[in-house]
């Protein structure tokens, strides 16, 4: 058996591969609620033998979406139409995982078709809120989040966990990366606070810790809680790797069993060296220093490639992105590379090749 394709079990749950789908947003919410497009973008996703299937930044208010057509769980009605997509999910072998998230001052922009850029009220965006008045960019600069709204926003992180238990989700992942709100807090680029939530790397990591001991609360014991992270903003003077690698020792003890290991994202001025897999060396560092578990992403688009990861101990699962857009079927395919064996289901049968 290939380290790819064998189990990996964290609490009471266990992954039937370490190929996993990275949360990808798709921008065809309604009213945060999923639709058919979720059902049959994640479906395929499953039947295509990944091990896990991750949404996309699930957002736990409506002003934490990232457009007016992201996806939301800040409802229970919006909660009741992911059952749907997780019992397909889990009848196909994999686990069905949420994202959730809050754009923080990266909110209320157009579709990346319409050019992405931020929307006025207007044209049906909303005032953006942060870690500090500091806009991204040349975007509005967002409302400094009060201490009473922080605290008011964790218990909105807590309730949505609690939804998507009910919805059916194995899996939850916090949103710590790519320049949205909790990654605001960690990065002194954005983060200029002086209050108990700015400052030093205990202050600015404060919020993220928060928000973790509330879902944890919450969230079922035997089922894993991950964090995913930028593990440097790629700008001189922007969060650095050895901060990152240390908030996620601290996350052992809070019960936190997986980092998700990615970068950049909280800065125009990044100068990001990309390569194929770009960010496994600081998916190693983080999982040598903090001792947990770390899925790598970023360019893994190989079997081989994905295998080596894991056999060296870079990381105990990959997450594919791109490689499974543009492959649905990419797990059961690497497996046939590897000559390691993973789910088909019965009316695809015909199409699996043969040795």
């Amino acid at each position: 058996m290939s380290t790819l394709f064998s189990p990996l079990t964290l609490r009471g749950t266990t992954f039937r591969n370490r190929a996993w789908v990275a949360p990808m947003c798709q921008y065809s919410s309604e009213g945060g609620h999923p639709t058919d497009w979720h059902l049959v973008h994640l479906g395929s996703l499953a039947r295509g033998g990944a091990g896990l299937v991750l949404t996309e930044a699930t957002a736990v208010t409506p002003e934490g979406r990232i457009s007016p057509y992201d996806a939301g769980i800040w409802s229970d009605e919006q909660a009741k139409d992911y059952r749907r997509i997780t019992d397909f999910i889990r009848s196909q072998g994999a686990l069905p995982g949420i994202q959730l998230a809050h754009a923080g001052r990266k909110a209320s922009t157009a579709q990346p078709w319409k050019g992405g850029g931020p929307l006025a009220v207007a044209d049906g965006g909303w005032p953006t809120v942060g870690a500090s008045p500091v806009g991204y960019a040349d975007w509005p600069a967002p409302r400094e989040l009060s201490e009473a709204e922080l605290a008011q926003l964790t218990q909105a992180w807590a309730r949505a966990a609690v939804r998507a238990d009910a919805a059916g989700f194995e899996v939850l992942e916090l949103h710590a990366a790519h320049g949205y709100l909790l990654h605001q807090f960690l990065s002194p680029l954005s983060n200029v606070r002086e209050d108990g939530y700015g400052g030093d790397l205990a202050g600015r990591s404060r919020l993220l810790f928060e928000v973790v001991d509330a879902v944890r609360a919450v969230w079922p014991e035997n089922r894993p809680l991950f964090v995913r992270v930028s593990a440097t903003d790629w700008v001189d003077g922007g969060l650095r790797v050895d901060e990152v690698a240390e908030v996620s020792r601290q996350l052992v003890e809070r019960g936190v069993d997986l980092i998700d290991v990615s970068s950049g994202g909280n800065s125009p001025d990044q100068q990001i060296v990309v390569g194929p897999g770009y960010q496994v060396q600081f998916a190693r560092e983080i999982r040598t220093v903090s001792g947990l578990p770390v899925a790598a992403v970023g360019l893994i688009t190989e079997p081989q490639q994905a295998e080596q990861i894991l056999l060296e101990g870079s990381a105990d699962a990959v997450l594919l992105a791109r490689a499974v857009l543009r492959n649905p079927s990419w797990p059961q395919h690497a497996a046939h590379a590897l000559g390691d064996r993973v789910y088909w289901a019965p009316q695809y049968e015909r199409g699996k090749p043969r040795r």
